[in-house]
């Protein structure tokens, strides 16, 4: 792979491959890290890059397994809480209250995606945030194409039970 090839299929999927490390780490210095970890082991590892049909996929990949590492790692502790929440800049400001409640109900969806279970969490993340298709969610998590559909159903459905018990009974 050459330097142009890098700069043209690796590095315009990086936000997204922050973005996926940093949903898995929950800290902006661990996700930074992993990147340029996943970054160098692409480029080290360059001549697989030219045999492959999707080499985002492969790069998700890459990050996951070096997310999933971390996390394992003894060494490796939850430091930052969810102190972020991505929003969509409109043309107007929104009242405060408005905006309180829309940045306190987006803590809630967090914290209850944050709360799944690793692979409920990833599909999620990778399908609903980062758009992948399905097959693409499937090469990501090496799993097959049925697993993906079926953690994203219980994902989902998980979620949206915990808010709906959330707004009529007042349950966390």
């Amino acid at each position: 792979m050459s330097l142009e090839l890098f700069h043209s299929q690796v590095i315009p999927i990086r936000p997204k491959l922050f973005r996926f490390a940093y949903r898995l780490l929950n800290n902006e210095e661990d996700a930074k890290d992993i990147i340029q970890d996943a970054l160098l082991k692409v480029w080290h590892q360059q001549e697989r890059m030219t045999e492959l049909q999707n080499p985002e996929a492969w790069c998700m990949r890459i990050v996951r397994n070096l997310a999933l590492d971390r996390l394992k790692s003894k060494k490796y502790r939850l430091t930052e809480g969810l102190e972020k929440v991505d929003g969509i800049q409109s043309g107007h400001q929104p009242s405060p209250h408005l905006a309180a409640e829309q940045h306190d109900v987006m803590s809630r969806v967090h914290r209850i995606i944050n709360a799944l279970p690793e692979k409920y969490r990833t599909a999620i993340q990778l399908r609903d945030m980062d758009g992948f298709s399905y097959q693409e969610i499937a090469d990501v998590l090496e799993i097959t194409l049925s697993e993906v559909k079926i953690n994203l159903h219980r994902a989902r459905k998980a979620v949206r039970e915990q808010l709906q018990n959330l707004h009529v009974y007042g349950l966390q």
